[in-house]
C-alpha cells in the first residue's frame, strides 16, 4: 500500500504572531510548511522553531507586491512538495509607523495604495487555484481587519481594503466550494499577541496604555483557522479584542 503524500501549507506573510501560530497548527497536522516573508532575517529562527516541534518546513523570501517572485515561490514550494494543499495569506503593513487618513479624507490615490494588499491575493490563488480545482481539494485562508465589517471611520483606505478582501473571500468560496476548495477569512479586530505591531504598541505605553485588553492570542486564531479548513461549514470568524 502507498503512503499518501504529506499535504503542504505556505504561510504567506510569516511573522512571529499568527503566521508562526498558523505554521505550527497545520504542522502539528501533518502538513509540510513553506514560509514566506519579505525578508529571510528571521527564518533560520522560525524554521528552528518548527523543526524542535517535528515539523518539516522551509523558508522562502518574496514581497507580495513583486508579482514575479512571489508567483516564481509558489512554483518553487509546487515542484519540492508536489502541490499545495493550503495557502494562508496574511502579509503585514510594510510601515507600521504610518497612519491613514480617516475616511473623510481618503482620496482615491489612497485607496489604490491600500489596495496593494489585495491584487496580490488575486495572483497567489490565480497561481494555485487551478491545482486545487483539478485534485478536487485544497483550501484558500485569508486574514483581514475588522473595519471590513465594522465602520472604522479613522482606518479610512484600510477600511476599504479590508472590505474587498473579506468580500473575495466570501465570493470565491461561494464558487469553489462545490468543487472540493475552500476559501475562508479570519477577520482580526485587536492588537495579535507575539506580533510586530503589538510588540511596538506594547513598548510604547505613553502613547497606547495597557494593551492587554486588545490583545488576541495567535494560537487561539491558529485553532480556528484550522476548523475553517477542516470543517469547511463556514467561510469566515471574526475575532475582536473590543467587545
Amino acid at each position: 500500500m502507498s503512503t499518501p503524500a504529506r499535504k503542504t501549507a505556505v504561510v504567506i506573510g510569516v511573522g512571529p504572531g499568527l503566521g508562526m501560530s498558523i505554521a505550527h497548527r497545520f504542522g502539528r497536522e501533518g502538513f509540510a510548511v513553506a514560509l514566506v516573508s519579505r525578508s529571510d532575517t528571521r527564518h533560520a529562527g522560525y524554521l528552528s522553531s518548527l523543526a524542535e516541534a517535528g515539523i518539516e518546513a522551509t523558508a522562502f523570501v518574496a514581497d507580495v507586491c513583486d508579482r514575479d517572485r512571489i508567483l516564481s515561490v509558489l512554483d518553487a514550494v509546487a515542484e519540492r512538495y508536489g502541490g499545495i494543499d493550503l495557502l494562508y495569506y496574511g502579509p503585514a503593513a510594510a510601515d507600521f509607523d504610518a497612519r491613514p487618513r480617516p475616511i473623510t479624507e481618503t482620496d482615491s490615490e489612497s485607496v489604490r495604495e491600500a489596495m496593494n494588499g489585495v491584487y496580490p491575493a488575486v495572483d497567489v490563488v490565480g497561481k494555485v487555484l487551478p491545482g486545487m480545482i483539478e485534485r478536487g481539494d485544497g483550501g484558500l485562508l485569508f486574514a483581514g481587519g475588522l473595519s471590513a465589517v465594522v465602520p472604522m471611520p479613522a482606518l479610512g483606505a484600510l477600511a476599504v481594503s479590508s472590505a474587498a478582501l473579506r468580500n473575495y473571500a466570501l465570493t470565491l468560496n461561494a464558487a469553489v466550494a462545490e468543487r472540493g476548495v475552500y476559501a475562508g477569512t479570519l477577520v482580526i479586530g485587536g492588537l495579535i499577541e507575539r506580533g510586530d505591531i503589538h510588540r511596538m504598541v506594547s513598548s510604547q505605553q505613553e502613547s497606547f496604555g495597557d494593551v492587554g485588553a486588545m490583545s488576541l492570542d495567535p494560537d487561539d486564531i491558529a485553532d480556528t483557522a484550522w476548523e475553517l479548513y477542516s470543517r469547511r461549514d463556514r467561510p469566515e470568524v471574526t475575532f475582536s479584542a473590543f467587545g
